[in-house]
């Protein structure tokens, strides 16, 4: 059964073209069906950890509507979701520099917080994300994220709950935007080099 899905797996990512965002060209990379196993997986653990709680699931705008969405689906506890919005990227590379554009409109006073990311990479919005919320009362604060690269990561963050590591290669799709176009493309691709 396992060797069916492979291939079928296979047999997506090849029907799969490359397609031209701007002035780059992307291919296939991950496939929907793979983003929702990776998806279901991670809920059922944090689950796990958190069942007898009311985590407060807390994503950054705009990337990760699409992931927070489809982890909502698949999460079987009660759970509260705030929002806000953070930005440091500027086309496809890092500033360095994160800014606080959106706040949140929770109270998360007694709280475990869990962090849900579509993306680590550099980790510098995850360390400023990481550090306004250890700073307010709540319980606790742990990370997941959907897509992770060990290898641009340089901070001293652990990664609580990992989905897929990938190489550091820029990609788009399934949320993750060049220069705002791609996100709403269900699986994902990386730039072709």
């Amino acid at each position: 059964m396992h060797h069916f899905i492979g291939l079928f797996y296979i047999w997506l990512l090849i029907t799969m073209e490359e397609i031209k965002i701007h002035d780059k060209v992307f291919v296939p990379y991950i496939s929907f069906e793979e983003i929702e196993h990776a998806i279901k997986r991670m809920a059922n653990t944090i689950y796990s950890r958190f069942g007898n709680e009311r985590p407060v699931f807390v994503g950054v705008l705009n990337g990760v509507v699409m992931f927070m969405s489809d982890f909502l689906k698949q999460y079987p506890g009660e759970c509260e979701v705030a929002f806000l919005q953070l930005s440091s990227y500027d086309g496809t590379q890092s500033t360095g520099d994160v800014k606080r554009k959106m706040d949140l409109s929770v109270d998360l006073t007694g709280r475990h917080v869990v962090i849900l990311e579509d993306i680590i990479d550099t980790g510098n919005t995850l360390e400023a994300l990481y550090a306004y919320l250890k700073a307010k009362p709540v319980k606790s604060v742990s990370v997941g994220t959907l897509f992770f690269k060990p290898d641009a990561f340089y901070k001293e963050l652990e990664i609580d709950y990992i989905g897929m590591s990938i190489p550091d290669k820029f990609v788009v799709g399934y949320g993750l935007d060049y220069n705002e176009l791609g996100r709403n493309l269900p699986d994902l691709y990386q730039i072709k080099e």
